[in-house]
């Protein structure tokens, strides 16, 4: 597998990826019905360094990074990432996150955090503190969930 930025050949397998995943709404903290445009606008925004995991030509994930807040807050990282449903549970997003964390390092942030990570998402959540996260914030019942309801969502912090 190769983490490269992403290109504009990708934007096919990109939203193939993305748009599914925000339209479920179990995991992100934005709106369910966004048309193609609006799920491109989100994931590929001019302050989001896009990164594709791909084998073989096929696209397995894709994150961003960027910078968290401006001003005073702009030396802490943010990342979003998501994985094709094909490609889940086969080292994906963790390749992805330590390659979040080493292109964050080279681009002079501090520390990365993660800003909603949604509590049932536990999967994530025990990758996040496997790779050295801590939730150093719990946000009750900040994410009203599908199928769940009103759970919690966590601020995860890594320094770098």
């Amino acid at each position: 597998m190769q983490i490269r930025p992403a290109a504009e050949a990708d934007i096919p397998q990109i939203l193939a990826i993305v748009a599914p995943t925000l339209a479920a709404g179990q995991t992100y903290a934005i709106a369910t019905d966004l048309d193609d445009a609006g799920v491109l606008a989100y994931w590929l925004g001019p302050t989001h360094e896009v990164f594709v995991a791909e084998e073989n030509g096929v696209i397995l994930g894709t994150y961003y990074l960027m910078a968290n807040q401006q001003g005073g807050g702009a030396h802490v990282a943010n990342c979003g990432y998501m994985t094709a449903s094909t490609a889940q549970g086969k080292g994906v997003a963790r390749a992805m996150c330590r390659h979040s964390l080493t292109r964050a390092a080279e681009r002079g942030f501090r520390a990365m955090q993660f800003n909603h990570v949604v509590s049932i998402n536990t999967r994530a959540v025990a990758l996040w503190q496997s790779l050295g996260f801590d939730i150093v914030g719990t946000l009750p019942k900040a994410f009203n969930h599908p199928v769940h309801g009103y759970v919690d969502s966590y601020v995860m912090f890594k320094t770098l």
